[in-house]
């Protein structure tokens, strides 16, 4: 059975430009990523196709500023349509937030030359990004990455292992955190690698419990020369890009993890509505509708937090602590509604028949990536009660 068409969210949107776009980005969803999402998933297909369709549409660059072809849209509007992207299909939603996040370097610490040179095909011309800060040995500890990139003239040469990259493989361009200074955070510098660039090369995918349509993989860089022009910021600022693309990636994740929980709810609910025990629905039975309830407030809860971070960064105000918290809370929350999903279903919510046990293992994932939801904590009492004096 493939994923119902969801009732409608009732949205706060701020124009009637953003209904429209939220109105362009259901009709899509609808047509184009829902009918095909679970034989795709099971397939572990890739849906290049839906990226060049999302570019071509403007959506792919939304937060972004329009002279260098994005959407010009606040991230209040543009973190909904990611939560509708993910409804839909996790793969996509998740896709568009790291793509945004594999723009955000440039577009927030390139020069003007650098942002005319590249940005107009990374916002809207077709092309897919990747994000590459972690590694084997440095995930939550980032800091600690190892591979190097040493100056050689005009070029630097980059040499190390990336891992968990979402696109890895597939992505036309990425954004590489690479150490070109002292250990620690401050000898760490951004580069725009090419695709194609020669000495790059991905693994195999890895072979995850969900999003198996999304390619995560490891890779090698053996030499990579890139130019100078291609460094980003500089020299010893990458560790500050890649923190504030995080905060921003992390909102990304939270309204993905509100698209899931929602698409969740909705099965639920019409499975309840129709399946009948005892000669009524089940959706009549107290400790249902409890339960139903509970998902409720946790989504509406969770889609509030994640929007009001959002208003903050739009209104040019700090928003790492909302942002983390918005992550922590939107990604418990997805794993906690599906899993409750899956008990509404009963026996045919375990079975791959039904789309809640998809939703349930592609929520796992989203307490992990950009920063595991531990980090999170630590980060909120970081901002609370300063730093560890340990």
């Amino acid at each position: 059975m493939t994923d119902r068409a969801p009732q409608p969210v009732d949205r706060q949107l701020p124009t009637e430009e953003s209904r429209d776009l939220l109105a362009l980005v259901r009709e899509i969803a609808q047509r184009e990523i829902r009918p095909r999402a679970a034989e795709e998933e099971d397939s572990g297909r890739f849906p290049r196709e839906v990226f060049t369709l999302l570019s071509e549409s403007g959506l792919l660059g939304l937060p972004y500023d329009g002279a260098f072809g994005g959407g010009d849209q606040p991230y209040e509007v543009y973190l909904q349509v990611l939560e509708e992207l993910a409804a839909a299909r996790l793969t996509v939603g998740l896709g568009v937030s790291v793509h945004s996040l594999a723009c955000h370097g440039l577009a927030g610490y390139g020069s003007k030359e650098q942002q005319s040179a590249h940005l107009p095909a990374m916002l809207g011309g077709g092309l897919l990004g990747a994000y590459c800060l972690s590694e084997p040995a440095a995930g939550s500890d980032a800091a600690s990455l190892t591979t190097k990139a040493v100056r050689d003239g005009e070029d630097w040469i980059i040499t190390g292992t990336k891992a968990w990259i979402t696109h890895g493989g597939v992505a036309d361009f990425y954004t590489v955190l690479a150490r070109t200074g002292a250990e620690g955070p401050k000898g760490i510098t951004a580069f725009l690698v090419p695709g194609d660039a020669q000495g790059l090369s991905a693994a195999v995918p890895e072979k995850k419990m969900g999003m198996k349509g999304s390619p995560t993989a490891q890779l090698h860089f053996d030499g990579v020369r890139v130019p100078d022009s291609r460094r980003i910021g500089e020299e010893g600022q990458g560790f500050t890009i890649a923190l504030a693309a995080l905060d921003a990636g992390r909102l990304g994740i939270a309204a993905c993890a509100i698209g899931v929980a929602q698409a969740a709810l909705d099965e639920a609910l019409s499975y309840a509505r129709d399946r009948k025990q005892f000669g009524h629905p089940i959706a009549d039975f107290q400790g249902l509708r409890f339960m139903l309830a509970d998902m409720a407030t946790k989504i509406e809860a969770g889609r509030a937090l994640y929007l009001a971070a959002a208003r903050l960064r739009d209104a040019g105000k700090p928003f790492a602590r909302q942002a983390a918290m918005a992550k922590l809370f939107c990604t418990d929350a997805a794993m906690a509604v599906t899993t409750d999903a899956v008990q509404v279903l009963g026996g045919y919510g375990y079975t791959a028949d039904f789309p809640v046990e998809r939703l349930m293992r592609e929520a796992k994932v989203l307490q992990i990536v950009e920063g595991t939801n531990q980090i999170q904590r630590m980060v909120i009492a970081r901002h609370l009660a300063g730093p560890e004096t340990r």
